[in-house]
């Protein structure tokens, strides 16, 4: 149960965050092309993952049992000041990026889906948060882990449809809704951080 809410902690804050693959999926939308924007939204972000849980695996089958304990310390500690720094960052800060529309082309898409790759938060996720627990999961068993991971998938696409329909529904294009999500995904980001920082002393 533990690992199951941490991953849907963390599934929900990722699928909040305003992103090009949001605001991709927000313009068709806006057309009324809903599967196009679940595709957009869905069908990208799984094959990035799928791509990244394969690199992490592996990468954690050569990295000891402690190195992985300590990395759960870093993870810990970068969510909880990166949660801290953009909250302090987005008060007063215009949100413009946010409300810009974007196409549905190749190209566009394309160029949202290595954004999402190469963005900090990402690598953050998948070496110092998921990497740890899959390093438990390769001394505690792979079944042990699982709900983790389900927990996030469906943190993350649940919240991720969500956040779309609202925008679309309540606010379309609106900033400052925007930018309360962005807040409330960013407090609960600093708490998953924390909680994490206190799961990995308990477990040393």
């Amino acid at each position: 149960m533990e690992l199951l809410l941490l991953g849907a902690g963390m599934g929900v804050v990722g699928g909040l965050f305003p992103s090009p693959l949001h605001l991709i999926a927000l313009s068709q939308v806006a057309l009324n092309r809903w599967l196009r924007a679940l595709v957009v939204l869905i069908g990208i972000p799984l094959l990035v993952d799928g791509v990244l849980l394969l690199i992490t695996f592996f990468f954690y089958q050569h990295i000891p049992r402690q190195w992985a304990h300590d990395v759960a310390y870093v993870g810990g500690v970068v969510v909880s000041a990166f949660a801290i720094y953009a909250l302090i960052e987005s008060r007063g800060k215009k949100q413009d990026q946010i409300a810009e529309s974007r196409q549905l082309t190749t190209a566009g898409v394309t160029a949202a889906a290595l954004a999402e790759v190469a963005a900090p938060g990402t690598w953050i996720y998948w070496l110092t948060i998921a990497g740890p627990i899959i390093s438990e999961g390769r001394n505690q068993g792979y079944w042990h882990i699982v709900p983790f991971f389900a927990g996030s998938l469906f943190g993350y696409y649940g919240a991720a449809v969500l956040s779309l329909g609202l925008m679309a529904w309540g606010a379309g294009l609106h900033k400052a809704f925007k930018r309360r999500l962005f807040t409330v995904a960013n407090v609960l980001l600093l708490l998953l951080g924390i909680s994490y920082l206190v799961r990995a002393y308990l477990r040393k």
